[in-house]
C-alpha cells in the first residue's frame, strides 16, 4: 500500500508503506551492510550511497490502493529514499570516524543533497542518521539516511512559516538572532571555532540536545564553503565524542538532524542551515520516553534544564579513547 494520506485535521501528508514492514531487525547471522553481503557485494568500502530496498517514499511507486476525494486526499508516494555507509566497520561508531574522514562524508552529503534536489517531484532534502537501539535502529552498522520527499514535512515547514515571519517583521534572520543570543548568554555554548558554534538552546525539547549553527548566514550545504566544512566536521565530531564521553554506557543513543531549506524552485534565502542533535538518554540508567502528555498534545517536558544538560557537556571530555 505505497500512498500518501491526507490528515484533515492537521493538514498535513502521512506515508504509508507496507514495504516497510518486511525489512530486517537486528539480525543476528549477518549484517547487509557489510562488505560482500547484501548491499555491497566488494571485499571493502569507504563511504556508499544506495537507494532503500525498503524506503518509505518510491521513485516509481505503484497506484495507490484507495481512492481520492476532496476531504480524504491520496497521493502516490513518489520519493526517494537512500541509505549512506559511513565504514565497512560494522563495530564502528559513527565517534570513531577521522576528521578527515569525516569531511569527505559532508561532502557526499552535498553531492546526494544536490542530485536529490534536481528530481522535479522533490520539495524538500532531509539529511539524518538514527543511532543506538534505543531510538529504533534497525541495523546497528554505522549509517545514515537520506529521505527526498514529495512536500515540505510538517516540522520544516513551521520552522520556515516562523522564520519568514520573523524575517518579515524585524528584517534578520530569526536564527542569526537565536546564535546572537547564545553568543551573549555564553552559558550553554558547548564548543565554537570561527565558522560554527555548538550549543544547548534556551528551548531544548530533548536530554542533551545540541544545535550545530555555521555563523555564516546560508540556507543550505551546497552554500557550504571549504573551511566551513572543515568546521562542520569538527563540530559533528566534537559532539559525537561528547556524546559517546557523557555517560559510561556501549552505546550513546542519538538523533543527527539537518535542517535546511526547500528545493521546491521558491525563495528560502531568509532561512539558516543547521544541524540538531537530539537523544532519549537522560542519566546514565535513565531513557526520556516520550508518552501521553508529548505524544498527544506534542507539548514537552524536559527533566534537565538546558543550563544543567550543557555544564554536563561542557565538562565531558570531547576527545576519542584513543588520545
Amino acid at each position: 500500500m505505497p500512498e500518501l494520506r491526507w490528515n484533515p485535521i492537521l493538514k498535513r501528508w502521512n506515508i504509508i508503506s507496507d514495504a516497510r514492514q518486511d525489512r530486517p531487525v537486528l539480525p543476528e547471522d549477518s549484517c547487509p551492510l557489510c562488505p560482500e553481503v547484501l548491499e555491497v557485494p566488494r571485499k571493502d568500502y569507504y563511504i556508499v550511497s544506495f537507494e532503500n530496498r525498503f524506503p518509505s517514499l518510491e521513485r516509481n511507486p505503484e497506484r495507490p490502493n484507495v481512492e481520492s476525494d476532496s476531504f480524504y486526499r491520496v497521493r502516490k508516494n513518489r520519493g526517494v529514499c537512500e541509505v549512506l555507509l559511513y565504514s565497512s566497520d560494522h563495530d564502528a561508531s559513527p565517534a570513531d570516524l577521522s576528521l578527515e574522514r569525516f569531511e569527505d562524508l559532508i561532502s557526499v552529503w552535498r553531492d546526494r543533497f544536490e542530485e536529490l534536489s534536481k528530481e522535479d517531484f522533490i520539495d524538500y532534502v532531509y539529511i539524518f542518521e538514527n543511532r543506538g537501539r534505543e531510538i529504533g535502529v534497525s541495523l546497528d552498522h554505522p549509517h545514515g539516511q537520506i529521505y527526498a520527499f514529495p512536500f515540505i514535512p510538517p516540522l520544516a515547514r513551521r520552522s520556515i512559516k516562523s522564520a519568514k515571519s520573523h524575517y518579515e517583521k524585524e528584517d534578520e534572520c530569526i536564527f542569526c538572532r537565536v546564535l546572537k543570543k547564545e553568543e551573549e548568554f555564553g552559558e550553554r555554548i558547548i564548543w565554537k571555532d570561527n565558522n560554527f558554534v555548538a550549543f544547548v538552546p534556551f528551548y531544548a525539547r530533548f536530554p542533551y540536545e545540541i544545535h550545530l549553527y555555521p555563523k555564516r548566514h546560508f540556507p543550505t550545504i551546497r552554500d557550504l564553503k571549504d573551511r566551513e566544512r572543515s568546521s562542520l566536521a569538527a563540530g559533528i565530531k566534537t559532539v559525537l565524542d561528547k556524546y559517546r564521553n557523557l555517560f559510561p554506557i556501549e552505546d550513546f543513543p542519538y538523533i543527527t538532524s539537518f535542517h535546511q531549506a526547500p528545493v521546491d524552485g521558491q525563495n528560502y534565502s531568509y532561512y539558516h542551515f543547521h544541524l540538531e542533535f537530539y537523544s532519549l538518554q537522560r542519566g546514565e540508567d535513565k531513557i526520556k520516553y516520550r508518552a501521553g502528555v508529548e505524544t498527544g498534545t506534542n507539548a514537552f517536558i524536559s527533566s534537565l534544564s538546558p543550563e544543567k544538560m550543557a555544564k554536563d557537556l561542557k565538562e565531558t571530555s570531547s576527545e576519542s579513547p584513543d588520545n
